[in-house]
């Protein structure tokens, strides 16, 4: 039977093949609905001619209408492309965009064909193709992530290339995305023209044009998956394989750095995060503010864990809104050492909690911010208690570190009661025993903590209640709250960190400030943290290729083990 919507595209494609116009042939290929009335046709035209039992006759006419076997001017086939686009008819053919699932499986064999024809020398043909459909089904795979409901029959799946464990059982976006990683692989990997990857104008040439692309496509999907191994795997070829990022489009920059800033968030290289996110931002355009907050919450993070707070006018910029309430009081709690504020703020019943943990910067405030409190907890002290010293008698200043245990444990009880009323009966003041970890240690227990027949015959329980065959061999328990030897410890740590400049006398329990004869002892003895921190670090970021870099030199990727700021 006559299929002249069939023909008239095979015509069109075998047009642009010869005139190696690999945009228009993206272009000619539509696999998204609605269909345009031509495509309606030619689909009505290949199920009524070429239902799935004729494929055999499909490809057959593919290969005569399409110079399957002409040599290219690199040496190759376009065997490979003609192979796709019989699958590409196939797929238009019995695609039914109301199964789901069905539709995900047919386009991620459509892309593993497509991928085949990505490695031959004719591949720049369907590169642009081959970048529209990992979009797609990135889009897709992630949409089904997140809907449960049809996925719940799903109880198992084969195992996609590039699982990291045999037979691991991977999701639907994570499938895809190990899928696609193979198609930037064959990007990576080009070999033809010259050894930079450049052309003779200075710009990035054969498939090396959809390294960027390709990987933002895959660290979306490893990012969602929260598979940063994968994400990793992507970030070492780029730093190995590819030409300088400045070299791409202002867009695929952006993605890429920004992704490359989380990864390194991560990973707990808080200074990398924030070269790499303050790039981003730079390069962020002012009217994308979705894309601008999204980059902004994770550079705000980053720099006050290293000691450096947003300055007011930031807070101003409509991509801001709201960030304020968030971050402000926490930068105040840091800076004065307020550790009752600090725990309030994080704790996991204050209302913006669940904000930090939405965007999964709540640990590393608590535990990276800890440095930061304790230095201007021992800085506050010293402004309340510290001896100034004497230049004329050269006697340094110096600060008793029981005076900061002092501070240190009234905080810390401060930080168990914030937000208690007093209590009025035993079931009130119980209640408000939650409203920090802590607390269950630090409140004296009630009569409703204890059994009535052993409230007063055993005085232990005065403490809390004791499995009675227990007594003889359990101690009571303390108060969780800093000891002497922790505040000690704690400020020999920030000296080793250099965030406190002079030494300890652990005898007479006292830090000592040096070099502060002819400057202020606030200035010359607590540093500042950013800058100190700073003073230490390089400005090289592993996965970020800049101009002039040599690719692959001595680059370590494997960061996961590595120790993060103030540890």
């Amino acid at each position: 039977m006559a299929t002249p919507t069939v023909d008239e595209f095979l015509d069109g494609i075998a047009r642009l093949m010869k005139q190696k116009d690999g945009a228009q042939i993206q272009d000619f290929l539509h696999y998204e609905p609605p269909w345009p009335p031509i495509y309606e046709r030619m689909v009505a035209e290949l199920r009524q001619t070429y239902p799935a039992a004729e494929h055999y006759g499909l490809e057959r006419k593919c290969f005569e209408a399409l110079p399957a076997h002409e040599e290219s001017d690199g040496g190759g086939s376009f065997t490979s492309f003609v192979s796709f686009v019989a699958k590409y008819f196939a797929f238009i053919r019995d695609v039914d965009v109301s199964q789901l699932l069905e539709t995900h499986d047919k386009l991620k064999a459509l892309l593993g064909q497509a991928s085949i024809a990505l490695s031959a020398s004719t591949g720049i043909l369907i590169l642009p193709t081959v970048i529209s459909l990992s979009r797609t089904l990135s889009k897709l795979a992630i949409g089904l992530d997140k809907r449960p409901d049809l996925v719940a029959n799903l109880t198992s799946r084969e195992a996609t290339v590039g699982a990291e464990e045999a037979g691991e059982r991977v999701t639907l976006a994570e499938g895809s995305a190990n899928l696609i990683r193979e198609a930037f692989k064959k990007c990576a990997s080009e070999r033809s023209g010259n050894a930079s990857g450049l052309d003779n104008s200075g710009k990035p040439e054969g498939r090396r044009i959809g390294i960027y692309l390709m990987a933002n496509v895959c660290l979306k999907l490893f990012f969602h998956c929260r598979k940063l191994r994968s994400a990793e795997q992507i970030f070492a070829l780029i730093y190995q394989q590819s030409p300088p990022l400045s070299l791409y489009p202002a867009a695929q920059r952006t993605t890429f750095l920004y992704y490359l800033g989380r990864y390194h968030f991560a990973n707990n290289h808080f200074y990398r995060a924030q070269l790499a996110l303050q790039e981003a931002y730079y390069q962020c355009h002012r009217q994308a503010t979705k894309q601008r907050r999204l980059i902004l919450i994770y550079l705000i993070t980053s720099n006050i864990i290293l000691g450096r707070f947003p300055k007011p006018h930031i807070y101003q910029r409509p991509e801001a809104r709201g960030l304020r309430e968030k971050f402000e009081p926490i930068c105040g709690a840091l800076a004065k050492g307020d550790i009752a504020s600090f725990r309030k703020l994080t704790d996991i019943d204050n209302p913006s909690t669940a904000w930090f943990l939405h965007w999964r910067i709540l640990l590393q405030i608590i535990n990276r911010c800890e440095v930061i409190l304790w230095r201007s907890l021992a800085r506050r002290t010293f402004l309340l208690s510290g001896n100034q010293g004497d230049v004329s008698r050269r006697t340094a200043p110096t600060l008793r570190i029981d005076d900061v245990f002092v501070l240190a444990t009234f905080l810390e009880k401060r930080a168990s009661s914030i937000g208690s009323e007093p209590p009025e009966d035993s079931t009130s003041q119980k209640a408000s025993r939650g409203d920090h970890t802590n607390s269950i240690f630090i409140f004296p227990p009630t009569p409703a903590d204890t059994p009535p027949a052993q409230a007063d015959d055993n005085s232990e329980v005065a403490h809390g209640y004791i499995d009675p065959d227990l007594l003889d061999c359990v101690e009571p328990p303390e108060p969780d709250l800093p000891m002497i030897e922790t505040v000690e410890s704690m400020v020999a740590s920030l000296v080793d960190q250099d965030l406190l400049h002079g030494f300890i006398s652990h005898g007479q329990k006292r830090f000592a400030i040096t070099g502060a004869k002819n400057a202020s002892p606030l200035v010359v003895g607590f540093p500042n943290v950013w800058a100190t921190l700073k003073a230490k670090m390089d400005d090289e970021v592993p996965g970020w290729v800049k101009e002039g870099q040599q690719r692959g030199g001595g680059m370590v990727m494997h960061l996961s083990g590595a120790r993060p700021v103030g540890v």
